[in-house]
């Protein structure tokens, strides 16, 4: 599918400059209108980018477009956006748009106004904006800075040069520190001759629709021209060529559209965007450099420059600080992050030092050797170097990958025995972008550390951080990694053909079988690929890696014996070291004629798979190599298990572990295709194979990820349930985000207030009730929105079937056709992915974060809130289960089968938030109990009372935020009967008052007389971080107090880690009282913790338990 700049460039090509006239305004406008109605590019780029670039300005806003056409883009934002515009102005140079805009600005009573707090009337230029100020009609707002906004709309077209129409509109602005400059732009690149933007995004996926009929493809054909024909009969002539060339590079879809792909772009300037030059007169610009990545190598950036010390680092963030600008950082060049379209670049190839450091007597994992490498070092100069000293390093498969690959994993033939890079850092020297301080964390031995370099007070969890996302928290000027042993390799290559799906799956399936046994020394690398005739190869790499010296002898083991039973002779054999590994690549020197030579140029994304040997796998692969984009796409398929799998999930970000294979799809394509069709053909293919597996799969690998929107979806399976923390770390250690474009670390986002499970068997009728709660609970002022669990599944399913997924979604027969299927699917997932259940909550809230309040249907979970509300803690998770009579059951669902089907599900261990009984036809009981129940949970008092809770940081101890409840002494609201001392006296005296009811009062030890009930306890929480928690404590409560069998009512401060709250039913548990007669009410919950996970675990799950506050963080 052509690009709209393609189909320009091409049709200018067959036009004679003879032949051309100007576009006259009607047909500007008629073309124009074509490529408006028929693109989604607004809703799903222009409108999102929009809202987020405007939310973060605060007050009201004046705001200048320039060429909006006839309708203002902003017409489209939330009401609330276009409430705080208050002034508007725009250049339109087409007479008819510019009356058009004019007449739908004006505030008339009879009509919503598109901006309805404007302050007078907009004014509307009908005139080109221009560089010289020689328009004697323009108002003084044009010669003073008066905006806060000022919008260029796909109107950059024929401005030339682009820098200095920004210069001026720059000249405009406030000089507020919020005040931007915007451009949306539709262009392969856009280029502002050195201009830095502040934020930048990129919309690929951007399709323009044409309506496949000759009167409607000579206008649009025109207007991507720029220009009409004449009427003549060699303009006819030309005319109809042109219909040729829109028919032959449009896609035609099946509903008879031509479809061209639009490649969409977002740029934002400030007044610091013209301040390139200070920094380039402290720092050396680098020399244009050979840059790996092809996506890369087509951009414009700011400026590159090449610092050649800590302190010229330290200046480059300063810089950006000062300025609110971004940075770039390059170091191998392989990531598409490295250099970008008007962002500066920090070159780092200045550091390219190894170090090894041996007998370190103050190392703490006292390893044989250290290496300190600098963030310039390639992997083929660090591997020569050790290798001289007789040492290795566990690193990648290419020379000249640079410090990306250990900070973001690093997978390579030593993995198995030493783990990933990654693994094996044990320090680092960082320049920090918070203030441009220097830090050391971790084992830095001397002389390294620069003397003014400082640790931080959080330098456990940034050396975590950096094990698998380091590129993301400050710009690293050097890592330490321990060094092992050198060794040697033999490798063996085999190259078999594989004709048909049956003979692959055996194939594969034995040589999976007979790797997983492998020891840690020895891996089994595969490659899918077609040759010349198209015939698809299995190509099989066998390393064995020993420091003997007689390596040829490993030809006649019984490892090679199997394999050679399996695949054949081998291809050759070779005894290589570490250097020499590198150019053994089979897709280096074997395949298609080796790529390796400057050739070609190729684009990678990594999934994670186990049991590549299974049929679904086998089919899944053989399709993708077949459905290749070009000749010399590939998969390759890297060993990982041993020494891989033994850290923690935990330990480092790097949390995906569970793999037997790393599937790296490749697509490829000549050098001087780069930038063309074949190109994004090819990265197409890889992101379309990347979905299919990734329902099979069990992650992704981060380091491969670049800038593409497409890889921020991707993010999210490279890092695991530690994603949240991860996002959260970013947002504390790159406030200002200054390393915005880097691995698309998952944002600390923003969640649902509420989030309700709504649970029961199947035919109670649980879809139709969330619907029904959601639609008033939109009618009272707030955003709901309702979404089944069971969708991702139902969507990874379609994706590896040819199952219809709306269908999956809409259609209760066809659903049941797949239930089946379905569940074996899930039940596949689970077994290779154990933690899916959480993922798949985790990714429903995510994709749900707008909105005020999220239904959630489809739950199989036991005990859904104390077990999922941990990974939800900005959130209040309540549980509603929907329950209804046999009978009415059967009446839904027309045979009793489908109600036993419900038999497997988990029961009920802990007790729901509320039960609603779904016995009544029609919807009024429905509605009647969102009202009464919740509604009350988004009450604005609600938000009041959180905004009158205190936060203490750093309270009791460092790191920890405590968020001080005990002084809202107007609570008058909680029922209460018993408390605890001391968080819970305050609340539960004034209300046994007020209510007339005894109060049990829950104290400490050897506070009450006897005789007592008492009971040992744990620190509580925030206890555990005080003497408190040195030796156990008790709970005591009189005798006399509770009787046997009460009804309870327990009021408490805070529920978090849940200890002091199951010591309390414990105790009245001891008085006679059963769990099930007690409701807890707590004034604020830290889901983080499992409090309510705790309770469930010990028995107490069916305590009904409330909360008034919730709270994430600690």
């Amino acid at each position: 599918m052509a690009t709209l700049g393609e189909l320009k460039t091409d049709l200018k090509a067959a036009a004679l400059s003879s032949e051309r006239e100007a576009l006259s305004q009607t047909q500007y406008q008629a073309g124009f209108d074509i490529l408006r109605n028929d693109t989604t590019i607004y809703e799903d780029f222009i409108h999102p980018q929009l809202c987020s670039l405007l939310a973060r300005s605060r007050g009201s806003l004046s705001v200048l477009e320039i060429g909006p056409g006839p309708k203002t883009v902003l017409a489209a934002l939330p009401e609330d956006l276009r409430c705080r515009i208050t002034k508007y102005s725009a250049f339109e140079p087409n007479i008819t748009y510019a009356s058009l805009l004019e007449n739908r600005l004006r505030l008339e009573a009879d009509i919503d106004p598109v901006l309805p707090y404007l302050r007078g009337t907009a004014t509307v230029y009908r005139s080109s904006f221009s560089t010289v100020d020689d328009n004697a009609n323009i108002d003084s707002d044009l010669t003073d800075a008066n905006f806060d906004i000022i919008l260029f709309c796909h109107s950059m077209y024929g401005m030339s040069p682009k820098r200095s129409y920004i210069e001026k509109a720059l000249g405009l602005l406030k000089s507020s520190s919020d005040a931007m400059v915007i451009v949306f732009h539709r262009h392969e690149n856009l280029n502002f001759d050195g201009l830095a933007c502040q934020q930048t995004a990129s919309f690929p996926m951007g399709l323009a629709r044409l309506p496949d009929e000759d009167t409607a493809i000579d206008s649009f054909a025109s207007f991507v021209a720029g220009t009409s024909l004449q009427a003549t009969a060699s303009g006819d002539k030309i005319r109809k060529e042109w219909r040729n060339i829109c028919r032959f590079l449009g896609h035609k879809d099946q509903s008879g559209y031509l479809l061209f792909n639009t490649l969409e772009f977002m740029v934002t300037f400030t007044h610091g965007s013209t301040r390139v030059g200070e920094l380039e007169a402290n720092i050396s610009r680098a020399q244009p450099s050979k840059i790996k990545n092809p996506e890369a190598r087509l951009c414009h950036p700011a400026s590159i420059v090449k610092p050649v010390d800590v302190g010229q680092v330290q200046n480059c963030v300063k810089w950006a600080l000062k300025h609110r600008l971004n940075l770039a950082v390059v170091g191998g060049s392989h990531s598409g992050h490295c250099i970008l379209d008007n962002v500066v670049s920090v070159d780092m190839s200045a550091f390219d030092q190894t170090a090894i450091c041996r007998n370190m007597e103050d190392a703490v994992s006292s390893p044989k050797a250290l290496i300190v490498v600098g963030a310039g070092a390639t992997a083929g100069e660090i591997v020569r170097q050790t290798m001289e000293e007789e040492l290795s390093v566990s690193l990648g498969s290419r020379p000249s990958v640079g410090a990306g690959l250990w900070l973001q994993g690093g997978i390579g033939h030593l993995s198995r025995q030493h783990g990933l890079t990654c693994d094996t850092i044990v320090g680092a020297v960082l320049v920090s972008v918070v203030d441009a301080q220097v830090l050391v964390v971790g084992e830095v031995p001397d002389p390294y550390p620069p003397h003014e370099a400082v640790r931080p007070k959080d330098e456990s969890e940034l050396l975590w951080a950096l094990r698998g996302a380091g590129t993301n928290f400050g710009i690293v000027v050097c890592v330490v990694l321990k060094a092992f042993p050198a060794s040697k390799s033999l490798i063996t290559n085999w190259e078999v053909p594989v004709s048909g799906e049956a003979v692959a799956q055996q194939t594969i399936g034995s040589v999976n079988q007979f790797a997983a046994d492998l020891h840690m020394r020895n891996s089994v690398d595969m490659y899918l690929y077609s040759d010349d005739s198209r015939q698809l190869r299995l190509g099989v790499t066998a390393y064995h890696a020993t420091s003997s010296q007689n390596l040829m002898s490993a030809t006649v083991t019984p490892t090679m014996s199997m394999l050679r039973a399996i695949l054949g002779q081998e291809a050759n054999s070779q005894v290589v070291d570490g250097v020499e590994a590198f150019n053994s690549e089979m897709y280096m020197s074997g395949m298609h004629g080796g790529h390796g030579g400057g050739k070609t140029s190729a684009f990678k994304r990594c999934v994670f798979l186990r049991d590549v040997g299974s049929s679904e796998l086998v089919n899944a692969l053989t399709s993708a190599v077949t459905s290749r984009s070009g000749p010399l796409c590939y998969l390759n398929l890297l060993q990982g298990g041993k020494a891989v799998s033994f850290p923690r999930c935990d330990a480092t970000v790097f949390g995906r572990r569970d793999w037997d294979y790393a599937c790296v799809i490749t697509g490829v394509w000549k050098r001087n295709e780069d930038g063309t069709a074949a190109a994004r053909a090819a990265v197409d293919w890889v992101y379309g194979v990347v979905n299919k597996l990734l329902p099979l799969s069990s992650g992704v690998y981060g380091a491969d990820l670049g800038p593409d929107p497409r890889d921020a979806n991707l993010a999210a399976h490279a890092f695991g349930l530690d994603r949240s923390r991860l996002g959260r770390l970013k947002s504390k250690l790159d406030p200002h985000n200054v390393l915005a474009y880097a691995c698309p670390v998952p944002k600390a986002p923003a969640r649902p207030k509420l989030v309700i499970l709504v649970t029961g068997q199947h035919g109670t009728g649980k879809d139709y009730c969330a619907a029904t709660w959601c639609e008033v609970l939109n009618g009272k002022g707030c955003l709901a929105r309702t979404t089944s669990i069971s969708d991702v599944t139902k969507r990874e399913y379609a994706a590896s079937t040819d199952a219809s997924h709306d269908r999956l979604l809409h259609d209760r027969a066809y659903k049941e056709e797949h239930r089946t299927a379905l569940t074996a699917f899930y039940a596949n997932q689970i077994e290779r992915r154990p933690d899916l259940p959480s993922e798949h909550f985790l990714r429903v809230i995510n994709d749900n974060a707008s909105v005020d309040v999220l239904f959630i249907t489809g739950m199989r979970d036991d005990s859904p809130v104390a077990s999922l509300s941990c990974l939800a803690p900005y959130s209040r998770v309540l549980e509603v289960h929907v329950s209804a009579s046999k009978g009415t059951i059967r009446t839904r669902v027309g045979t009793l089968d489908q109600i036993k089907r419900d038999a497997d599900l988990p029961k009920i261990q802990c007790q729901p938030d509320f039960v609603f009984v779904n016995d009544t036809k029609g919807d009024e009981t429905a509605k009647k109990f969102a009202e009464s129940h919740l509604l009350s949970f988004i009450h604005r008092d609600l938000t009041r009372l959180s905004d009158m809770v205190r936060s203490v940081p750093n309270f009791p101890t460092a790191e920890v935020e405590f968020h001080h409840i005990l002084n809202i002494h107007d609570w008058t609201k909680v029922d209460l009967i018993a408390s605890c001392e001391s968080g819970g006296v305050p609340f539960g005296s004034a209300l046994a008052k007020q209510l007339n009811l005894p109060l049990a009062l829950i104290c400490k030890a050897d506070k009450l007389p006897p005789p007592t009930f008492s009971v040992t306890r744990s620190a509580s929480y925030i206890s555990s971080f005080t003497d408190e928690a040195v030796e156990k404590k008790s709970f005591e409560i009189d005798r006399h107090t509770v009787a046997k069998s009460s009804v309870i009512v327990v009021v408490d401060d805070v529920l978090s880690s849940g200890q002091t709250l199951c010591a309390v039913l414990q105790l009245l548990q001891k008085a006679g009282v059963k769990a099930k007669d007690v409701v807890v009410m707590v004034v604020a919950e830290f889901p983080v913790h499992r409090g309510r996970e705790l309770l469930c675990k010990s028995g107490f799950g069916e305590a009904v338990v409330r909360s008034l506050l919730v709270y994430g963080g600690t």
